[in-house]
Formats: structure tokens, sequence, C-alpha cells
């Protein structure tokens, strides 16, 4: 594939690419292949003055465009897309060592994220109240509405789903006709720009969508202390998500943070059904999702015979160089989160944890790794390992699975294998997460639904096109003698 040497940040001023100017600058950011090491493009790296003049770009930009149009642009780019799909899916793939597999099934997702987008632009958000309900009221009606924000929106992405995370931020903000400056994180910040072009060809303003690259350390106050900037989503770390949220002030913040998901396994359970689930939650996408599971808890009965089942399955997840399309995983995100994978386990061994399977690593390559003997005060059981670790933890009771599930500081999803409905009601019920997939990953959900957690997986604000449109938004409402 055929990459410019550099990819400069797509704004207009007086017809004029920002870009071209930052990069003039001569300071860029090289993006490098995980897995061989090779340089896949350059970005220019903004300044801080570059993103004040981006807030004010944006900030005196206002939207005219009707539902019709914000939709044609949403389908158009979602067309483009469609019929450019291998070379974003190689895009992917090359900046993030995700494996191809991997990297086609994002642009899928893309694509249903700029689909529901578009349809949900179309919908009439607006509510009617009538007033005379009490001796009090009057014959009246209270119209609702929904309209953009005043200020800019500001999106910062993570690395691992490089273009559907950022379509999460971008298409709510389009499709609400909203202004936002978007930074991508650094290790692959091409993709964020390969969908800003195709949303620009398709016929967006380029005010209403600028994409800003540079050290997070050097601009990243400007991006969320600006005066122009009304609300602040962040999608990736606890520490830094916290961080975000102390600084903020009297903004509107939307905190997409970590996860630690379980699988819990019931002694009812179709283990060879529940072990399938077990390594697809854990290794797709190299283990680099908030809802990978993280930890699989299964009951006592049957953790013996589930266990060899993993282990088989693990040992099978074909793993190597993720342009090779008979591999089903890549690399993680670079050698420094690899290394951190090995050390987490061998601390876990340390401790008295046995690895089954896996354990390996060759640079940015981690192998599928599964533990047995491990406990729940372990880095590698109470942390997000963010990888393709699989720690199995038994119990004894309902009581305990719930007690396990819930005894960590996060709370963003889960998935229950059991065919006993008041089994999987409880779960439903007691389990403290944003969501609860019966017979499903954690991870499981499509891109209009809502999504996201509490306690430090976030706020309980949610992600999804239908919500995050509305955290978009502000409500109007208006009354008429009616």
């Amino acid at each position: 594939m055929n990459l410019p040497p550099r990819i400069p940040p797509s704004v207009i001023e007086e017809g004029l690419r920002l870009g071209d100017e930052i990069l003039h600058t001569g300071r860029h950011l090289t993006v490098r292949s995980p897995f061989t090491g090779q340089q896949v493009g350059q970005v220019a790296m903004a300044s801080v003055d570059h993103v004040r003049r981006a807030m004010s770009i944006a900030h005196g930009f206002r939207s005219t465009l009707s539902r019709h149009a914000r939709a044609q642009i949403l389908n158009g780019a979602a067309a483009l897309l469609k019929a450019r799909a291998e070379t974003a899916s190689d895009l992917i793939t090359m900046e993030s060592g995700l494996s191809k597999r991997d990297s086609r099934y994002e642009i899928g997702r893309v694509i249903d994220v700029l689909g529901f987008g578009a349809t949900e632009t179309l919908r009439d958000d607006g509510q009617v109240f009538s007033c005379d309900l009490t001796p009090h009221g009057k014959r009246r009606k209270v119209i609702t509405m929904r309209e953009p924000l005043q200020g800019v929106i500001t999106a910062i992405t993570p690395f691992n789903h490089p273009m559907n995370q950022v379509a999460h931020k971008v298409v709510p903000s389009i499709a609400t006709n909203n202004r936002m400056v978007l930074k991508p994180s650094e290790k692959v910040p091409l993709s964020a720009y390969f969908f800003a072009e195709l949303l620009y060809e398709a016929g967006l303003p380029r005010e209403m969508l600028q994409v800003v690259t540079g050290d997070p350390r050097e601009i990243v106050d400007e991006l969320l202390l600006h005066p122009h900037v009304d609300l602040i989503t962040f999608t990736g770390g606890v520490a830094i998500g916290k961080a975000i949220a102390a600084r903020a002030g009297y903004r509107r913040t939307v905190l997409e943070l970590g996860g630690n998901d379980p699988l819990i396994v019931m002694d009812d359970a179709d283990l060879d059904r529940a072990s399938d689930l077990a390594v697809q939650g854990s290794y797709k996408n190299s283990g680099q999702r908030c809802t990978a599971v993280k930890r699989m808890l299964v009951h006592e009965a049957v953790k013996e015979r589930f266990t060899e089942l993993v282990v088989e399955k693990t040992l099978a997840w074909r793993h190597g160089d993720p342009m090779d399309e008979r591999n089903l995983m890549g690399t993680v995100i670079d050698v420094a989160a690899a290394q951190r994978l090995q050390d987490v386990v061998n601390e876990a061994v340390a401790q008295g944890a046995r690895v089954l399977a896996g354990h390996r690593r060759e640079g940015a390559l981690y192998a599928p790794t599964v533990l047995e003997n491990v406990r729940p005060e372990m880095t590698v059981v109470r942390s997000e390992t963010f990888g393709p670790v699989s720690p199995i933890l038994g119990f004894k009771t309902i009581d305990e699975a719930i007690a396990l599930a819930n005894g960590t500081a996060f709370g963003l999803s889960s998935g229950v294998c059991t065919n006993r409905m008041d089994d999987a009601i409880r779960f439903a019920q007691e389990l403290h997460v944003g969501t609860v997939n019966v017979w499903e990953v954690p991870g499981y959900r499509i891109e209009l639904t809502p999504f996201g957690g509490i306690k430090d997986s976030g706020l309980g604000h949610k992600e999804g096109v239908q919500e995050a449109m509305k955290s978009f938004t502000n409500t109007k409402t208006f009354t008429m003698p009616w």
C-alpha cells in the first residue's frame, strides 16, 4: 500500500490548509508498524498555537446543514469506505499491528456507525408535553428540541480501535451539527486522517471536523482548557480520564475508561460453547479491548474440563504477522505493551500462578496466555491487563461468583454462560456493570445501542450513536397556547 510520506491535518481557513502550515515547521510524528518496526507514515506535529487556531476556526463556524444533508454526508462516507475497505483495513493493520481479520471487522463496524448515524440524523428528536395535567396547569404545550452545543467538542481517542473509536466520536458530532477538534492517539493517527478525508470527500465542511496530532504533553491542556471547549469526550485509560475530569472544570465530560470484564461459566453451561466465547473474547483485537474477557470465573464442578478446552483452543489460536491472512491475532500496540504483559504474568507466576499456555514474547508479539492458580488480589486479576491474557478462577456458589465479579474497581461489562433463567436474572440485577450479556462475550453490542460503565469504567454517560447524540446536544423547550 502506497502512503504519502506525510498526512497533514486537514483544516481550511481562507483556502489554506492549516496542516500544510504545520508541515512547514518540519515537526512530525513517525508512525511505525509494531510488527516490523518499519515506517508506515508521518503526520504533522501540531503546536499549542495550531490547536488554538483550530479552536478559533471551529468556534467561528455555524453549520446550516439540514438533516437530509447530514444524512447524505454520512451515507456517502459509508459508501466510500465500503469501496475502499481493503485499503482502510491495510492501514489499520500496518499502524496498529491488529490482524487483517480484526481490521476488516473494524471497517464493517465503522460502516455501521456511519449508517446508524445517518438514520438517527433523520429522526425527530423532539417531544410534546400537554400542560393541563393538574389543577395548576394551563392549556399549553411544552415542545422540546435538541440543538448543537454553543462551543466546540474536544475528542480524544485511543489506539485499540484506530478508526472505530474515531467514528464513535465524529459521527454523532456531525449528526447533531456540532464542530469537533479531534486528537487521535499519536500511535495510530493515520486511520483518523483516512476517515476524515472520506467525510470531506462526501461533502463535510472541514470546519466541522479538524484533526490535530502531536505530543499530548504539549497540546492536551489547550484541548481541554481552551475557553471555546464546551464538551470533552475521551476514551482511554482510567488515570488519564480521572485527570481530565479533575481539570475540565465547568465543562461537560463523557469518559469511557477501562474494564476488567468477567466471563462467568455456571455448572450447567455447554462447555464447548462457553470456551469458544472465552477465547474469542480474550484474543480478538489482540485482547486490546476495554470489553475483552479479562477474567474467566468458572464453577468448580466444571472448571477442570473448561480449562482443558480453553488451553486447547488457545494453542490453536494462530498468531504472528498481522498481514498474514492465516493469523487470527497480530501484535499488541508496541514492544512496551508486550513487555508489560510479560511482567504482569511473571509477577503472577512468582506469586503461585501456573502458565498453561503461551507467555512467549517476540517484540510486540505476545502469545495468547492461560493462567490457573490465580487469586483475586493478583495484579493480573485485579487490574486491566489489556492484552491476550486469560486468568481462570473457580467459585462454588452464585453468591461467590457475583462477589468475585464485583470485586474490582471496574464496572463495564460481563458475559454469563448459563441456561437457568433465575441465575441469569440474578446476574443481570446484581452485577455492578453497564452490560450483562447472556451467552455472549462481554463486548457484544451494536453500534447504535447504549454502551458504557460505572465505577472506574466511566461516569455512567453512554456511547453508542443514540446516546452520544444526546450527550452532544442541549435540550431547549418552548411553550405555546394550545
